[in-house]
């Protein structure tokens, strides 16, 4: 199991970053791993929820069907589902307040026979590195 945490403190309002998170109409805005989506974004999000994205990690592109989790609007929403040789991939999507601003944190967790040692630590490290800049988009979009 390879597990990611980013977090950013923003200087907009938490309903501000919620808005902006949560849409999955503007992840091409700053969800750097973020390919596009296939077939019609859902005009209301809910649990059990189902929304299929292509997502690029390392270079290579792998599609998933996700299924909403957890939604708790405007704080969290998470999201899992199963990727390219039986992998699993959940996302945490997360705001809170935090002094004038907000804090929006993202983790990721991938489980699977494919996701251990080098090949779960590469991928690790790459998520990482798009997520913090997914976040640092993320906060140029809401400043």
């Amino acid at each position: 199991m390879t597990k990611v945490n980013v977090t950013v403190e923003l200087p907009s309002t938490p309903e501000k970053t919620w808005a902006t998170m949560s849409d999955l109409s503007r992840f091409e805005e700053w969800l750097t791993i973020h390919q596009k989506w296939s077939g019609e974004l859902p005009s209301e999000i809910n649990v059990g929820t189902k929304i299929t994205e292509v997502v690029s990690v390392m270079g290579m592109a792998n599609k998933i069907e996700w299924t909403v989790e957890e939604y708790d609007a405007p704080h969290s929403l998470k999201i899992s589902g199963t990727g390219m040789a039986g992998v699993k991939v959940s996302f945490t999507l997360s705001v809170r307040a935090e002094g004038a601003g907000s804090q929006a944190d993202i983790d990721a967790e991938f489980t699977g026979q494919m996701i251990v040692g080098p090949i779960g630590a590469a991928v690790g490290k790459s998520t990482k590195a798009e997520l913090d800049k997914s976040v640092a988009k993320l906060a140029e979009l809401v400043a």
